[in-house]
């Protein structure tokens, strides 16, 4: 299944409406849970070398198959068309780094080269994008199945949650909305888990950054003692020659989340929503029109890869796309376990032994804790809630290799992880309490 060019990785929802969940086997069907749901979108910047087979390979990135695919906007946006003005920029504190827009410059104008400087502002501009395009409106038009006249039904959120839809919409037409269970739970469950990811790549020659770092290293160096200077060169040189060989391939992922809570739910049940049998004018020019609805910024995450052609039987551009697939997977699994919101829960595939499907590309190296979590609903609210059963290791020496064309050599932040793998799945230790089905998630 391959991405549409728009690409966030999933608190991911074992569905049930019994108390405790039942126990599946390895040999059951495929496990259903509840995702959450994410678009992703590209944004284009100013052009660098290989810009084509970088984008292309971005395309080709699997879509993660732990989240429900939620397009709703373009593929890609054009950075330089939402632009801060000069006011715009004031407010903003710059952020530092050579990924920002200050180190960018001394990159660009040291070397001549053409390099995207906008990421010093890149969020703002991102807030600037889903503001005039109204990003979290087409969110929730999509969750609510929005038709050309305005109206909306529950299909969607009955699928994905397996909820009763006709019932759900009886409820909602009935004014009992925060009353009802289903309700509440599907906001929480499913709509505020609603993530957008925006990606900005650039594929840079090495010699353009080591030229950069060399050229600041002589400002400092002209200032030692002049039997020191002639060694500080010579030390600048040699790192340079080390360091000018190859590209690197730079993504940064900006992570945004849906607005969803009660208050808005009731204001969107109450003045915006309508069914085929209750079209109003009115309501469809306000919810076109409203500001109720807000993606927020959570965070970002960066990931460089190096690519110096040194891998057989490949063409340049077959490794570019290599490199530029494994920098993707890198900079998701930074996402996960960096912000609590976005972490993933999965199901574990089996409970003798303990496996489950995720591995490297999630960024496994061994030795990581998870907890076990029993999913039942609450008999007096009707809503979800996760208990602990436990906690389980990573073995180290079974760890699923499930990266893109796994076994090629790829370099990804200066690191190569080799693992003795199993066939499909990764291994854990900790127990023989635990059954397929129950979901696990990744603790600190």
């Amino acid at each position: 299944m391959k991405i549409s060019t728009k690409i966030v990785v999933l608190p991911a929802l074992l569905l049930t409406f019994g108390p405790v969940l039942k126990a599946q086997t390895a040999d059951s069907p495929k496990i259903k849970y509840r995702r959450s749901s994410l678009d992703i979108v590209l944004i284009e910047s100013e052009d660098f070398p290989h810009k084509e087979t970088v984008i292309k390979a971005h395309k080709e990135v699997p879509f993660p198959d732990k989240y429900n695919q939620h397009t709703v906007d373009i593929p890609a946006f054009e950075s330089r068309n939402y632009r801060l003005t000069q006011e715009e920029m004031a407010a903003c504190s710059k952020k530092s780094g050579l990924l920002a827009g200050v180190g960018m410059d001394m990159v660009s104008s040291v070397t001549g080269t053409n390099i995207d400087r906008t990421g010093a502002y890149m969020p703002q501009m991102i807030d600037k994008y889903n503001k005039t395009n109204k990003t979290a409106n087409k969110l929730v038009a999509k969750w609510f199945n929005r038709q050309a006249d305005g109206s909306f039904d529950m299909k969607l959120v009955g699928e994905r949650g397996e909820y009763n839809a006709s019932e759900m919409e009886a409820n909602i037409a009935k004014g009992t909305v925060r009353g009802t269970a289903s309700l509440a739970d599907a906001g929480e469950e499913l709509i505020g888990n609603t993530f957008v990811v925006y990606s900005k790549l650039q594929f840079i020659p090495n010699e353009v950054v080591a030229a950069a770092v060399r050229e600041a290293g002589k400002t400092k160096v002209s200032l030692l003692p002049a039997f020191l200077q002639a060694g500080g060169y010579k030390a600048l040189d040699a790192a340079y020659e080390k360091a000018k060989e190859g590209y690197s391939v730079w993504t940064t992922t900006y992570l945004y989340k849906l607005k969803w809570n009660d208050s808005i739910s009731t204001v969107f049940y109450k003045d915006y929503w309508m069914d085929k049998n209750s079209i109003d004018s009115k309501k469809k020019a306000a919810f076109d029109n409203t500001d109720l609805f807000q993606l927020e910024y959570v965070g970002s995450a960066k990931s460089s890869t190096l690519v110096t052609f040194k891998l057989a039987k490949r063409t340049e551009d077959e490794i570019i796309e290599l490199a530029t697939v494994r920098n993707e997977e890198a900079v998701f699994a930074k996402l996960q376990k960096e912000y609590e919101v976005f972490k993933p829960k999965t199901p574990l595939y089996s409970g003798e032994p303990i496996t489950a499907k995720i591995g490297l590309k999630e960024g496994l190296k061994g030795g990581e804790k998870f907890e076990v979590l029993e999913q039942i609903v609450d008999p007096k609210t009707g809503l979800t809630e996760y208990k602990r059963k436990g906690t389980i290791t990573v073995d180290k020496d079974q760890i699923w290799d499930n990266r893109f064309n796994a076994g090629e050599e790829t370099e990804t932040d200066g690191t190569n992880v080799a693992a003795k793998t199993p066939v499909d799945r990764t291994l854990f230790k900790g127990g023989n309490k635990f059954y397929a089905g129950m979901l696990i998630r990744q603790l600190k």
